[in-house]
């Protein structure tokens, strides 16, 4: 039987690279989606339309009642749950003093909130089958901390300190829980900076480009993977050697 993989935030970006890429290799994959209906629904089309197993579910993953709802929506499909992707993240980007409540708030209800979430209405089921792997989409300034994104470093730091004590708490289980900490990747995400501050990045990499949402998808692919098996608690820097 087919491996289920439910990818939160599969969209676009990051997330929708990480569905092409497991569809491909086989798996089940749910495209857990909030705002972006057209989005996921051209997606899902076109791999369905190549003959993938796919399915779209709507769900804020800053709500419990709705994560609920997509990992038993996933079960009721598939079966089983076998890879938990947490991918689903915003970023704002503002000074501290001039960020606004609502939208830090926001940040870290989304970023944060939602992977304890997931994890919390995914391990259960992977409790009972004594096997899966969760997958967290951190980032580099969760590890160093990026100005005038305070919120968003936090909250990508939290979701480290979350990643590593999960992952002792559910190793006897046979379920590992692992972090990516993506650096300077090609996505819409950074469209708030301006080509100057990303041209200064850049400078800055010592593979001297951007990485791609593919690359990270692949990452997260070793991890879902049975060579990872003895791989918990880790992060892994997706960076091209750009670190602070």
């Amino acid at each position: 039987m087919s491996k289920t993989a439910v990818i939160t935030g599969a969209s676009k970006g990051i997330g929708a690279a990480t569905a092409i890429l497991f569809a491909r290799k086989g798996y089940n994959v749910v495209l857990n989606y909030n705002q972006s209906y057209q989005s996921v629904k051209l997606l899902t089309s076109s791999l369905t339309g190549q003959g993938f197993s796919v399915s779209a579910i709507k769900a804020d993953v800053s709500n419990k009642l709705e994560t609920d709802f997509l990992i038993n929506e996933t079960i009721d499909k598939f079966g089983t749950v076998d890879v938990l992707i947490n991918n689903a993240g915003i970023s704002i980007s503002a000074p501290i003093n001039e960020m606004d409540l609502h939208d830090s708030d926001r940040i870290f209800d989304v970023n944060l909130k939602g992977v304890y979430n997931c994890c919390k209405s995914v391990v259960p089921r992977m409790i009972s089958q004594k096997s899966g792997k969760i997958i967290n989409i951190s980032s580099m300034w969760g590890q160093v901390g990026a100005s005038c994104e305070v919120a968003y470093s936090a909250a990508k730091a939290g979701v480290i300190g979350l990643t590593k004590a999960l992952a002792k708490e559910l190793a006897p289980s046979g379920i590992t829980v692992n972090a990516i900490a993506p650096g300077i990747i090609d996505t819409t995400m950074n469209s708030d900076y301006t080509i100057e501050e990303i041209e200064d990045f850049v400078s800055r990499i010592p593979i001297s480009r951007m990485g791609t949402p593919d690359e990270v998808a692949l990452a997260a692919f070793f991890l879902a993977g049975d060579g990872a098996d003895y791989i918990t608690g880790q992060v892994l820097g997706v960076n091209g050697g750009y670190v602070i």
